[in-house]
């Protein structure tokens, strides 16, 4: 890793806004969860949210191979499991919705903990979904659609996020709020793709980064490293 994308990297874990996140409630098509992965790493958000229930765990994220090695996707199982755990972590839940109680979506504070609730395509934010959010936002249309792209909407709001944070200095960070393990990952794997999916393969520990965005391993580990063939 060249010196230029190590600090590449470093500037860009220190803006990761790690309380604002996105959660996809069943949204399904490839291209839209993509287009929303895309966009929650291009506003600094470091971990999204997918919901889908029993077992289908289908986040299709091979279209967005790029962004998505430095987004996170935890899956959850029922609605009411995803926001339980975003509540816990002081969250404000908001839910797109046309509803008697929504607001213009841009009159909301992001400059606190929030995370943006989207429906899937064909029939939006569950029921169940919206009695659980804290409040319901909605995007002001002067035409005769009444409803955008779920990937559309998302991006709206996330740049209304990231305009009112940016604008409250929370962007202008010299050190990153990640934990020390977290940055190491994304450090290695940003930095050393290759070694990094050759150490996957051999189910070798992460070495350390230095602050000269070094590999930082002992002789046996580069020797376990070397060693066998790569499929």
């Amino acid at each position: 890793m060249n010196s230029e994308r190590f600090a590449r990297i470093r500037q860009m874990l220190a803006a990761r806004q790690h309380d604002l996140t996105v959660c996809m409630e069943e949204v399904h098509k490839p291209h839209n969860v993509s287009a929303v992965i895309r966009t929650a790493d291009a506003v600094g958000v470091h971990q999204v949210h997918a919901v889908w229930p029993g077992h289908r765990m289908r986040i299709m994220v091979s279209s967005a191979a790029g962004s998505n090695s430095w987004v996170t996707v935890k899956n959850h199982t029922s609605i009411r499991e995803a926001v339980q755990h975003i509540k816990s972590q002081g969250m404000q839940v908001l839910a797109t919705n046309l509803s008697s109680s929504a607001v213009d979506f841009r009159a909301v504070d992001y400059t606190r903990p929030t995370c943006i609730l989207m429906g899937q395509e064909k029939t939006g934010i569950s029921d169940e979904a919206l009695a659980l959010a804290d409040q319901h936002i909605i995007i002001p249309m002067a035409g005769m659609v009444q409803s955008l792209n779920v990937s559309v909407a998302s991006a709206l709001i996330l740049y209304e996020a990231q305009r009112q944070r940016q604008n409250a200095g929370m962007y202008q960070r010299e050190t990153c709020l990640l934990d020390e393990a977290e940055q190491q990952r994304l450090l290695f794997e940003g930095g050393y793709p290759v070694l990094a999916r050759v150490a996957k393969q051999k189910q070798l520990p992460y070495p350390f980064i230095n602050d000269q965005g070094e590999v930082v391993a002992d002789p046996a580990w580069w020797a376990t490293m070397q060693a066998a063939k790569i499929k």
